[in-house]
């Protein structure tokens, strides 16, 4: 596969999701095969403890465009997505969660969505298969979140969404990063843009998150935005293309 002729990388950080990896490895084949464009599917084990790194290791021998990358310790959603933009080869990023509560079939849609002039799509979760205290706390979670960055972001939550690679090239990396990223990318200039996707309960595994470990943390990194939004730098700035043999391949 040429290294410089990728339309689209999936990532997909992972933290003990052994149950769901192979149904969701062949879901995702099955909705991006049939578009007949090169991918890669970049798989980020974040130190799992179950048996997710060695069925990926053995996953990795049957589908030629799944890359495994491995984190030495437990760094969390954020570091996995960044690592994953790190390796990705695509023009385009998909990222999506482990644990096939996304669907796979939306793929197709975020292409379509990301038509010229825009630079993000984020997905809202049309129908969300949680418990009634994540929806009531994600609820009051966008509304704060909202008002104290000015943003208007339907479903900060959900972390499905497909982004061109150019716009992450000065992305901020930090614990939460995943939750705030279509926020950090309007205050650089880029144009983000939502659409509906579906959920689906979590069948097998269980949630990494909830009200406890998230809320405190989101207070304060609201505040974090809103210093940002006065720092930012736009992440469009460069003109054309760079020239000369010492350019960067990308």
């Amino acid at each position: 596969m040429n290294p410089s002729s990728l339309d689209l990388s999936i990532v997909i950080p992972i933290f003990n999701e052994e149950d769901n990896l192979e149904l969701l490895l062949q879901e995702i084949r099955g909705a991006v095969d049939p578009l007949q464009l090169p991918y890669e599917i970049i798989a980020v084990d974040d130190r799992s403890t179950d048996g997710s790194l060695a069925l990926l290791e053995r996953l990795a021998k049957e589908h030629s465009m799944l890359v495994v990358v491995k984190h030495r310790i437990n760094s969390g959603e954020s570091a996995g997505q960044a690592m994953g933009f790190r390796v990705a080869r695509g023009e385009v990023i998909v990222t999506i969660d482990g644990d096939r509560q996304n669907d796979p079939a939306d793929i197709p849609n975020f292409l379509q969505a990301l038509g010229e002039g825009v630079d993000c799509v984020c997905g809202i979760r049309r129908k969300r298969e949680d418990d009634w205290v994540k929806r009531l706390s994600s609820r009051v979670g966008n509304g704060f979140r909202n008002a104290i960055t000015g943003d208007k972001i339907s479903d900060a939550g959900c972390t499905y969404r497909a982004i061109r690679r150019r716009a992450l090239r000065d992305i901020l990396v930090f614990n939460g990063m995943h939750r705030f990223l279509p926020t950090i990318l309007r205050l650089q200039g880029f144009t983000v843009i939502e659409m509906l996707v579906n959920h689906r309960p979590r069948v097998a595994g269980v949630s990494k998150y909830g009200v406890g470990n998230r809320m405190w943390r989101g207070i304060v990194d609201c505040l974090a935005m809103r210093w940002y939004r006065a720092r930012a730098i736009s992440g469009s700035r460069m003109e054309g293309e760079i020239t000369g043999a010492s350019g960067p391949e990308r």
